[in-house]
């Protein structure tokens, strides 16, 4: 029998993977991750990871196997937070989930639990794992969830092949409906319990609350660019080299005080991202503000009105070539080389027609049509049909 080290969070979708392994006859045991116990910053009247450690261990004993729990929060201060501190201060925007599932859930976690004798560790993820032979060597693919709305592929973008060996996706063929009713008709306590939403880690906490345990605020003003502005009017350029086209179509748009008028204030610029319409606070504008730049050098936000303002709008990004990353590196392309397929850059965005241009200091990524928000710090995906080949962070 195959040992298999199942990630029980106390969610219904880890709950119901160690049910499914179980049931094909693996030996199973399932651990709980603690990555954070700092109170200070989680929202008071809750402690979430005490209730899902508890909801983890139900599950464990009403399926008869083994449990115990590990504390990861060093690690996780280290890897993660640190990190993300880092990142926002820099007035870059980190995705928390995918790098918890990089550096903790199958770096860290998978190390203990093949320390323990496991042959797998499994998640309770909505994606799919594939394998075939390629000149002699098994070549494993990430897949999207067959629950489309579901699909969580994209969190788990930055994964190698060998994580990809060891890893098992117990739900990634079914509907989160039918996940739900195979709960319900085993009386797992988890059955009804709701999807966590917040950070992947410190549990039910407002943003802006736990950066400021690190970033302190810093009073400075919100700018009104006005769409009419010079930035976004401009001749087609003529371009001397395909370089020069691609670094002009992935370009971000750069704002000085003057190109706006100041409507408001706000705490601190590094608490903002690009996209953002919440916390603004600011009124009396006939469409709602979006932030469509931040600078936390001089602590200013500059916003546009309405969601179509030309500001949110880039056509390319670029990736360092250090943060590019291929889960297929068989397919990774050369210098000079061009790819056609499908990327996004966030979760459950529609896949989006966009083409990479390798070069010697990293990659572009150009759509066909302007994308809204693209992020600093953010993941953008690559992939062909339903296989994630690679990842980068947007730079």
């Amino acid at each position: 029998m195959k040992k298999v080290v199942v990630g029980l969070s106390g969610g219904v979708d880890s709950s119901v993977s160690a049910y499914l392994l179980k049931e094909q006859g693996y030996e199973v045991i399932g651990l709980f991750m603690k990555n954070w116990h700092d109170d200070s910053v989680t929202i008071s009247d809750e402690c979430p990871w005490l209730d899902d450690s508890n909801d983890a261990m139900m599950v464990a004993d009403k399926l008869g196997i083994p449990f115990q729990t590990v504390d990861l929060s060093e690690q996780y201060k280290e890897r993660i937070v640190d990190y993300m501190f880092n990142e926002y201060e820099k007035g870059r925007t980190p995705n928390p989930d995918v790098l918890c599932n990089r550096e903790i859930k199958f770096d860290v976690f998978m190390k203990i639990a093949l320390s323990l004798g496991a042959d797998y560790v499994a998640t309770g993820h909505y994606c799919r794992k594939g394998q075939f032979e390629k000149d002699g060597e098994t070549v494993y693919q990430l897949l999207s969830g067959k629950d489309n709305n579901k699909d969580q592929s994209y969190f788990l973008c930055q994964l190698t092949q060998e994580q990809l060996s060891k890893t098992l996706f117990p739900i990634g063929e079914l509907q989160k409906s039918e996940v739900r009713k195979i709960a319900a008709e085993q009386n797992l306590v988890t059955a009804e319990k709701k999807d966590s939403q917040g950070l992947c880690f410190i549990g039910k906490v407002r943003l802006p609350d736990f950066l400021q345990q690190k970033l302190k605020p810093k009073e400075g003003v919100i700018v009104e660019v006005p769409a009419e502005n010079y930035n976004f009017v401009e001749e087609e350029p003529s371009f001397h080299s395909k370089i020069d086209q691609l670094r002009h179509l992935s370009k971000k748009f750069s704002y000085q005080q003057n190109d706006g008028k100041i409507v408001g204030k706000h705490q601190g610029a590094h608490y903002f991202t690009k996209g953002q319409r919440k916390g603004l606070a600011v009124g009396g504008t006939p469409e709602p503000l979006f932030v469509i730049d931040t600078d936390v050098e001089e602590n200013v936000i500059y916003t546009g009105q309405g969601k179509d303002h030309p500001g949110i709008y880039r056509q390319g990004l670029f990736i360092a070539q250090d943060e590019v990353h291929w889960v297929r590196k068989d397919l990774a392309i050369e210098n000079d080389e061009e790819l056609r397929l499908k990327a996004r850059i966030r979760y459950r965005q529609p896949l989006q027609d966009a083409t990479l241009h390798q070069t010697e200091n990293g990659m572009y990524v150009i759509f066909d049509e302007p994308q809204a928000s693209i992020t600093e710090g953010q993941f953008v995906a690559w992939y062909k049909n339903e296989e994630l080949l690679g990842s980068g962070v947007i730079s």
